[in-house]
């Protein structure tokens, strides 16, 4: 997207012949078919510094499961912090690959950190949340903070 996308129409008049509307439909075009593909994006070793894994969040009676897809991590890469009702999740990835022939050399390198927060409910016990990380998926299980009991306050005369 380019400067001239974001101008409003009527500051510049050269803005308003009929081509900048086709450069604009062209730029919106591109910007909604790369969002789709995730081949595409920075966590599949491309060259951007910000990763968006995809999550999971179930819930059942006893405990909240949340699930990440964090491929070609391992658990010295992740860290899971819990402050003020927050999770967050947060790890970096790096890959390396190298070819030699007789004729080139060609190293390629990958890096990129993401960071994901929650929000969990009031009067979760963080002591109490369990992690794991096996084949790429990360699975954080939270159990759930008993229910609230409502108490009856007895009004008395004053006097």
């Amino acid at each position: 997207m380019t400067l001239r996308t974001l101008l409003p129409a009527n500051r510049d008049r050269s803005l308003t012949n009929p081509f900048n509307s086709l450069q604009r439909e062209i730029d919106r075009l591109f910007d909604d078919f790369t969002r789709g593909f995730p081949a595409l994006a920075p966590f599949n070793g491309g060259n951007g510094s910000m990763l968006t894994p995809s999550v999971d969040v179930s819930e059942t009676d006893k405990e909240i499961e949340i699930t990440a897809e964090l491929p070609g991590l391992e658990e010295k890469d992740v860290q899971i912090n819990v402050a003020d009702n927050i999770l967050t999740i947060r790890g970096e990835k790096s890959a390396e690959k190298e070819e030699k022939d007789k004729n080139y050399r060609l190293v390629e390198r990958s890096y990129g950190s993401f960071e994901r927060t929650l929000e969990l409910p009031a009067g979760v016990d963080a002591d109490a949340i369990k992690a794991s990380l096996a084949k790429g998926v990360l699975k954080v299980t939270v159990p759930k903070p008993a229910p609230a009991q409502a108490k009856k306050v007895e009004v008395k005369a004053a006097g």
